[in-house]
């Protein structure tokens, strides 16, 4: 079983809202501090988001007040709500522990 699976992505216009979710298995979820990290199209990875154990979290500058990161420790999921996409949010969406395990990604597509 994979250790983080990432769900929720799609198609959505501009100004749209996603939220994507990573389950996680096989770990103590709540001691880990989890990452979000994209990689658009033909691009490298760019670093999102990221909740400590503690619940502290940080964002990259451009997405700060268009998404909001959380964990449900209870459920092992961390969740990614992103509003006001952009066309240059499309990307495929990883979560990361320690940016050393990583889920397969969900892809994202903002488009009209």
């Amino acid at each position: 079983q994979d250790p983080l699976v990432e769900s929720g992505g799609g198609l959505v216009q501009p100004g749209g809202s996603l939220t994507l979710s990573c389950k996680a298995s096989g770990f103590i979820f709540s001691d880990f501090a989890i990452h979000w990290v994209r990689q658009a199209p033909g691009k490298g990875l760019e670093w999102v988001s990221v909740i400590r154990a503690d619940g502290e979290r940080f964002y990259a500058d451009s997405m700060n007040d268009r998404f909001t990161i959380a964990r449900d420790n209870a459920e092992s999921t961390l969740f990614l709500q992103m509003n006001s996409l952009k066309p240059e949010d499309t990307a495929v969406y990883y979560c990361t522990v320690g940016f050393g395990v990583w889920g397969q990604g969900t892809p994202v597509t903002v488009s009209s």
